[in-house]
């Protein structure tokens, strides 16, 4: 059985990514609720120019701001999910599906690039979370694959990015089959003493935050991001007790040891180039 489907037949996988631009003239925070123009906002890396909060933004905006020249090659775009359960809730999967990638003009929630950060090559599988919450399904896990054998075959360092909302509940048991699928892939970078780098995004949650987002052989994340499996509302109210302040944001996953960094959006590149300088060795010629 086919959990997904190619696009179109003969199409390439390797195709020249394309800029989207923001609409509107007007940004308002949700934060802090101050205004700004777009323009300021995508200058400023996508963050609030009075707050500093981290605005959501997709796999296009990632790729842009990292890598070198904006230069790079999205690979696997021709993947699309199938609805083999025939799956219905208050619609039927395969009209979501539809009705999402026309309003989204995303074929699912993971898109992967490839090129060269400060100088040194790097393959990213950026979530995006206006495609069904990011949700991870057959697709999402078949393209992580796909990005980790291009790691392989051009000794690349890997990066995903996570915005999730977790696994993709109109697949089912093959949504979950995904976390072992990705993890047990991902063993093979390390096999292969190619680094990998997981940043966490705000949110990062369920079955996502349960297998590859916490294997990074560096654990970033995004400051203020919700990283979690269950949400605070779900663990307040199971285990009856008030949480700690901040629970769950990347600055106490920080301060409790499952993240190595709380990386700002403006110093990611930089950072980037500092992890890849340590594995320069271990990297194929960019």
């Amino acid at each position: 059985m086919s959990w997904y489907k190619r696009l179109r037949e003969g199409i390439t996988t390797a195709t020249k990514s394309k800029k989207d631009v923001p609409e509107g003239v007007w940004f308002q925070c949700k934060k802090c609720k101050e205004t700004s123009t777009t323009k300021q906002l995508r200058d400023n890396y996508y963050k609030c120019p009075k707050c500093d909060w981290h605005t959501p933004i997709g796999s296009t905006e990632y790729f842009d701001i990292l890598f070198d020249e904006q230069d790079y090659i999205t690979l696997h775009d021709d993947l699309v999910s199938v609805d083999f359960l025939h799956f219905t809730d208050l619609k039927p999967y395969d009209k979501r599906l539809d009705e999402t990638r026309k309003k989204t003009g995303l074929n699912d929630a993971l898109a992967i690039g490839a090129g060269n950060v400060e100088g040194r090559p790097l393959v990213i599988a950026a979530m995006d979370f206006r495609f069904i919450g990011g949700s991870m399904g057959s697709v999402v896990g078949e393209k992580i694959s796909l990005a980790i054998d291009h790691a392989l075959k051009t000794r690349s360092a890997l990066m995903i990015i996570s915005k999730s909302g977790g696994a993709r509940m109109m697949e089912s048991a093959f949504s979950l089959m995904q976390m072992a699928k990705t993890s047990a892939k991902l063993t093979l970078m390390a096999k292969a003493g190619l680094p990998y780098f997981s940043l966490m995004t705000d949110p990062t949650t369920g079955g996502v935050t349960a297998s590859f987002a916490m294997l990074g052989d560096i654990n970033l994340a995004e400051p203020g991001a919700l990283i979690g499996f269950a949400g605070p509302r779900v663990i307040r109210e199971t285990i009856k007790k008030d949480l700690p302040e901040g629970f769950q944001t990347a600055e106490f996953l920080l301060e409790n040891g499952f993240v190595d960094l709380v990386v700002n959006r403006k110093d990611l590149k930089e950072t980037l180039g500092d992890l890849l300088g340590f594995f320069a060795q271990n990297l194929g010629k960019a």
